[in-house]
């Protein structure tokens, strides 16, 4: 029973919660980074590039039961083909930048907030002699320079 008991707790740390929200909305975000990229931006370029659909990009490296052309790689794995996806392989890096540039914005923000935060003032550790105008320890009754009795 001690162990399920120890389990609970650790589960439900504050810190085990937050990193599993953080992988929940990691992954949601990699599906919409995933959909920008073969959705949004993809298919200008394959457009500028004369209508080419980067995800059916691929190399035959071997002829499956059912002799090719395939159109797709998919087609192509259905037939028992062995192909090399390069397409996919090129939308899968776009995706990649895209996510570590969003994560650098991110951690480019938090630091920036971090650093703007001003340090807590340090209490002072001296005060000035009303005689003679030097700094002595703020606890001292007496100036060690001219001698005067300090009052609190």
């Amino acid at each position: 029973m001690g162990m399920v008991k120890e389990f609970r707790e650790f589960a439900v740390k504050g810190n085990v919660v937050d990193m599993a929200v953080g992988i929940i909305i990691g992954a949601a975000f990699g599906t919409i980074v995933q959909s920008l990229v073969a959705d949004i931006i993809m298919p200008p370029i394959g457009l500028l590039l004369g209508n080419v659909d980067f995800s059916s990009l691929f190399i035959v490296l071997r002829e499956g039961a059912a002799a090719g052309p395939y159109a797709t790689p998919a087609l192509a794995k259905a037939a028992g083909a062995v192909t090399l996806n390069y397409g996919l392989f090129i939308n899968t890096v776009i995706s990649f930048v895209i996510v570590a540039f969003a994560v650098f914005m991110m951690i480019r923000t938090i630091n920036r907030l971090k650093r703007e935060q001003p340090a807590p003032a340090a209490a002072p550790t001296t005060k000035d002699c009303p005689f003679c105008f030097t700094a002595v320890p703020i606890k001292a009754v007496r100036c060690p320079h001219c001698t005067s009795e300090l009052k609190g």
